[in-house]
């Protein structure tokens, strides 16, 4: 070979393979699982936004159908095997449960209102001078004094200038009302959407199962503890609370006593929330005393004081039956749900407390690996 030629032979142009560094290939890899999560962490917000305000009527409907499945399946076998015919009557039964003391409450409402507003007539309504004492009263002494002279001369001007104060209060009962008067709409939707998921129960158990047994390797357990804790706090609670108020409503009537429908809707919702009949027995006891002869006053009183106590009495046996977690984790989710979030968390707290605990000890029990 010439030395023309080899030096032709080194101007030849050699191909240059150049490779990517590691980084840049590995960080369009790293952002894909980052985008997939943030996509899907998209979804999941907006459906959170467009079922939040169907939540509370959902969450209903599920405890609706797990409580009364199996007054759905006596009626469902009664006739024949029926199911569809059944969750109409059960249907048409919880509305007439609701709507039957709801309607007795508030037109006991109106009544005592009326009552109320035929008794109370500002005109005839007169107040004694304040005593001079009054002023010397510290910080609200001269004030109180000078209002009550006030409404010892005119009580109509005296409401006047208490209205501007009065005004909140009436805006916050407003609010009450009018968010008591939607709470009882979405009930009652609840009622008619459990009555559709009766028929598909079993599906949906399985359904439910496959998808906890996904989430937990004894998941269809915890699902079983649910379904049990929601039948158990429905009688323990709900169903004793109703017994009392069913059992003190006739006998208030009875006795002629005023505002026997408002005082019966106490009973049953105290007896709801945890705060107990008593709160209520307990003064009308010890005002039949005073304006009932000795006899009717002592019949009264024993009759009442039983029912009274009947919460306290079977609400521990109804509510820990067929349940491994103790009475008091589930007393404990009952208060604590129904403070956190009022008659729904009456359900979700023992719930709750109820799984975690069935997860907690098995963990503690768990050996060790070395």
């Amino acid at each position: 070979m010439t030395s023309d030629d080899s030096q032709a032979a080194d101007k030849t142009p050699v191909a240059v393979t150049t490779h990517a560094p590691a980084r840049d290939l590995a960080a369009p890899l790293a952002i894909q699982p980052v985008l997939r999560i943030a996509a899907l962490g998209l979804l999941l917000y907006a459906c959170v936004i467009l079922l939040l305000p169907f939540i509370s009527i959902m969450i209903w409907s599920v405890v609706l159908a797990v409580a009364l499945y199996p007054v759905f399946k006596w009626i469902s076998v009664g006739l024949g095997g029926r199911p569809r015919l059944a969750a109409v009557l059960v249907t048409m039964l919880g509305l007439v449960v609701v709507i039957g003391p709801a309607t007795w409450l508030t037109l006991g409402l109106i009544e005592s209102v009326r009552a109320i507003y035929d008794h109370f007539d500002l005109s005839k309504l007169s107040l004694p001078a304040p005593p001079a004492g009054v002023k010397t009263w510290p910080l609200i002494g001269e004030p109180l004094y000078q209002f009550w002279e006030l409404a010892s001369t005119n009580v109509t001007t005296a409401l006047t200038e208490l209205a501007p104060y009065l005004t909140p209060v009436g805006s916050t009962l407003l609010s009450f009302a009018g968010g008591a008067g939607i709470g009882f709409l979405k009930f009652l939707g609840a009622i008619v959407i459990a009555g559709f998921l009766f028929p598909a129960g079993p599906k949906l158990a399985e359904a439910a199962r496959q998808a906890a047994h996904r989430l937990a390797p004894h998941g269809e357990t915890l699902v079983e503890l649910a379904a049990a804790t929601i039948r158990n706090i429905s009688v323990g609670v709900v169903g004793i609370s109703a017994l009392q108020a069913l059992l003190v409503g006739p006998a208030l009537v009875i006795t002629h006593i005023p505002g026997s429908s408002l005082l019966t809707s106490a009973v049953l919702i105290l007896g709801i929330i945890q705060v107990g009949p008593s709160v209520v027995l307990l003064p009308l006891v010890i005002w039949s005393w005073f304006v009932m002869e000795p006899a009717k006053a002592l019949l009264f009183t024993c009759y009442l004081v039983p029912v009274g106590l009947l919460d306290t009495a079977l609400r521990p046996l109804v509510m820990g039956r067929g349940l491994a977690t103790p009475m008091p984790v589930i007393l404990l989710g009952v208060l604590g749900g129904t403070i956190a979030a009022g008659i729904t968390g009456l359900f979700l707290g023992p719930i709750v407390l109820a799984v975690i605990w069935e997860l907690l000890v098995p963990w503690l029990h768990e050996p060790q690996a070395e």
